[in-house]
């Protein structure tokens, strides 16, 4: 039986069946997961997820390949719907309202919770019309504000010094680490509330990933941040809060440190340890 959105409201955070997650009463959670499984035709990838993701925190999942985590963070600004004869059953709450209701606007969601993939995806424009793009789309800020927001949204991710000469360059000219940080910065320019972002570093090279670990302790003062990840080291260096995948399930969910240091589920331990995965 799926628990109805109302009652999830009056549920403590941490969701997760046998997991030890662990938020503050005081902290509303940003996302709340109930029960959520996603099926691809008759495999049956998720079972029956259930966490509480915490507002302007990073949350990093983790877990062997295959085990679901990208399918997960797809779930939860609904890009699943574009995979022929995946079905989702269960709830996400966003603030609040269930996002997986046919009442939730799609355009809104994909405004609010925003995507960064694996390798850098800038649309085969400008710089500048890379960050406008989403702003016009949205009709978010009338057209003499817009390089106002180019600006700010490049700041953010600190890519304002090596680009603002070249706002006219093709995107695609940029090194892989600008790339990277241009795709979030366009998400940024549409006023995201979340940033979803798998395997982000998996294209780049060391220093590269540390400019972007460094972005996203910054970031997340003011986002909720879900981000994928392959690398343990990378999760407990960046993350507040990690989530152990194991064939479709959520084994373990918790702060990081915690589930580093002292997990409470033996498998946790031994993926951790490296006995496998």
């Amino acid at each position: 039986m799926i628990t109805s959105p109302g009652d999830l409201a009056d549920r403590p955070p941490g969701l997760a069946p046998g997991a030890a997650a662990k938020l503050s009463r005081a902290t509303q959670p940003k996302i709340v997961v109930e029960r959520l499984n996603l099926y691809y035709g008759d495999f049956h990838a998720l079972k029956d997820v259930g966490m509480a993701i915490p507002p302007q925190r990073v949350t990093a999942m983790i877990g062997p390949s295959g085990c679901g985590k990208s399918s997960l963070l797809r779930c939860l600004n609904r890009m699943n719907e574009l995979v022929d004869q995946a079905r989702v059953t269960g709830h996400i709450l966003l603030d609040g309202e269930d996002l997986m209701s046919p009442m939730f606007p799609l355009v809104a969601l994909r405004k609010r919770v925003g995507m960064v993939f694996q390798r850098p995806n800038p649309f085969p424009l400008s710089v500048y019309e890379n960050l406008a793009f989403g702003v016009k789309i949205h009709a978010l800020a009338p057209r003499r504000d817009i390089p106002a927001i180019v600006e700010r949204s490049l700041r953010a991710v600190g890519l304002w010094q090596d680009v603002k000469d070249r706002l006219g360059t093709p995107a695609l000219r940029l090194s892989l680490e600008q790339q990277q940080r241009l795709c979030i910065a366009r998400l940024l320019a549409v006023q995201p509330e979340v940033l979803l972002m798998d395997e982000p570093c998996s294209a780049l090279d060391p220093m590269a990933t540390a400019k972007v670990e460094e972005l996203l302790h910054e970031l997340k003062a003011r986002y909720t941040i879900v981000i994928v990840t392959h690398n343990m080291q990378q999760a407990a260096r960046v993350s507040d809060y990690t989530g152990f995948l194991l064939l479709g399930e959520l084994i373990e969910f918790g702060e990081t440190h915690e589930v580093f240091t002292t997990p409470q589920d033996e498998r946790t331990e031994s993926y951790i340890t490296g006995r496998f995965g």
